[in-house]
């Protein structure tokens, strides 16, 4: 009987494994990598205090979830917390978002440059529809 040979395509897959992933309370960059966080952020962006009870009507998540998401963002500093009797009220410390806001600052000279280069396009498009009408209305007369 002929043996089938494998080929193992994931040659260093064990590696990858076994390297460790970065905590999501190292820094902010790993706590807001998670799209239920970057929600709760939203959510807290006007500055109001919010329970978690209401956080968690809002996200239709379920409790232990949003506070689990609420205590990365704690540990980070985006997020602050304080007591009224039995309730924890949630607020959006921003300052602690500059680093994020700072680095992708760095990359907005090349937002700006493709929009004025939209805009530009846009302009001569008119310019040009325009003149186009013009010169219709001219051959009419």
């Amino acid at each position: 009987m002929k043996q089938k040979k494998s080929i193992d395509i994931f040659l260093y897959g064990n590696i990858v494994l076994l390297m460790p992933r970065a905590a999501t309370t190292s820094d902010v960059f790993n706590a807001i990598a998670e799209p239920r966080r970057r929600e709760l952020i939203d959510l807290l962006v006007k500055g109001k205090e919010h329970a978690v009870g209401d956080l968690v009507l809002r996200l239709r998540m379920p409790q232990p979830a949003v506070s689990k998401h609420l205590g990365v963002l704690r540990r980070v500093g985006v997020v602050t917390v304080s007591k009224r009797g039995q309730r924890r009220l949630y607020r959006l410390n921003a300052k602690e978002l500059r680093p994020v806001h700072d680095w992708v600052k760095t990359y907005e000279r090349f937002w700006t440059h493709q929009l004025d280069r939209i805009k530009e396009r846009a302009e001569q498009k008119m310019a040009s529809q325009l003149a186009n009408q013009l010169t219709k209305r001219e051959e009419k007369k």
